[in-house]
């Protein structure tokens, strides 16, 4: 089945049509569910390749085709722009330069402009893939990425929702008409998506970051309850976070899962009791909202390699935990 697309919206308030010409089609075996897709009209590129904005990098073609079942196309002239297509999941494969390459989840690729080319989904595992056409003057800045297949970090780690986003970002905007302002944040975004393929690790740092501020989030709500009773779903909950991302990040960043630090914590809160003040170990027990002294006893235990009872005894001695004098 032959299928066009074409984009929602007036191009600069004037009536164009915007389907696309016959070599713009694909070639479907059927409709797949949940797809969209935008084919930007011919007079709409002409304007991109004059704005000093848009020329550098623009959008001519840009989809999604989810669980992309019969989903092939062979171009043997090739195509008039470049092709990024990102496999998010399933399987699928694309012969360029008379070379085969099989993609898979987080793979992509690039094949370049007036490239003979064919690709296709796996018959038993086809691939839901995004997709963008695209041309521009400063195509080149990508050249270490095009035509040759790319793979991205672990999901986990790739920022890949933030990638996802770049991309919706271009196609909502495309949605919306063809406005100059339109098109050159569409640019913009545009030029975005692209480094976060060629430059996997810088794009993966604004996470990394991130996860950082998670994780002195999560320490501050610990220590503002260290005289309280949670459970790692109040942390979780406070942070804004499931338990298994939460637990994952955290411990990832600190070597310890959230609940061990907050014991660890508590304790320390304990060893200032035990030093600074004159609270009874009963007392100090109760206050670190522990079930009793014998439980007390034993997560200090646990974590100092002494008593409470011993560790007072020590510093009200003067003796530093090492046996020293202090």
């Amino acid at each position: 089945m032959l299928r066009s697309v074409s984009a929602i919206g007036l191009p600069f308030g004037k009536t164009q049509p915007t389907q696309a010409r016959f070599d713009d089609l694909h070639m479907l075996a059927e409709g797949f569910k949940g797809e969209r897709a935008i084919v930007t009209p011919y007079n709409i590129r002409s304007y991109q390749k004059r704005n000093p904005i848009t020329r550098q990098l623009f959008v001519t073609h840009i989809g999604y085709y989810p669980c992309a079942k019969f989903h092939y196309r062979e171009r043997m002239q090739g195509a008039e722009e470049n092709i990024l297509i990102y496999c998010e999941k399933g399987k699928g494969w694309v012969v360029c330069r008379n070379e085969k390459h099989l993609l898979d989840e987080d793979c992509f690729f690039i094949i370049p402009a007036n490239q003979k080319h064919a690709y296709g989904a796996d018959p038993k595992d086809p691939w839901s893939i995004y997709w963008i056409h695209f041309l521009g003057d400063k195509t080149g800045y990508f050249n270490s990425i095009i035509g040759k297949p790319g793979r991205l970090m672990q999901p986990e780690i790739s920022r890949k929702d933030g990638r996802n986003q770049l991309f919706d970002e271009i196609y909502q905007n495309l949605t919306m008409g063809y406005s100059p302002d339109n098109l050159e944040y569409a640019s913009f975004c545009l030029m975005h998506y692209l480094a976060s393929l060629k430059y996997v690790s810088q794009f993966k740092e604004v996470e990394l970051v991130r996860e950082n501020d998670l994780v002195q989030k999560t320490i501050l709500f610990m220590k503002e309850n260290l005289e309280n009773k949670i459970s790692l779903d109040d942390i979780s909950n406070a942070i804004g976070y499931s338990r298994t991302r939460l637990n994952a990040l955290f411990s990832q960043r600190t070597s310890y899962s959230p609940i061990e630090y907050y014991n660890q914590l508590k304790i320390q809160r304990a060893c200032s009791y035990l030093q600074f003040s004159d609270l009874k170990i009963k007392e100090i027990a109760f206050r670190m909202k522990y079930y009793d002294p014998y439980h007390f006893s034993r997560a200090f235990r646990k974590e100092m390699e002494i008593t409470p009872k011993a560790y007072r005894k020590r510093y009200k001695d003067g003796v530093d935990e090492t046996g020293e004098q202090q």
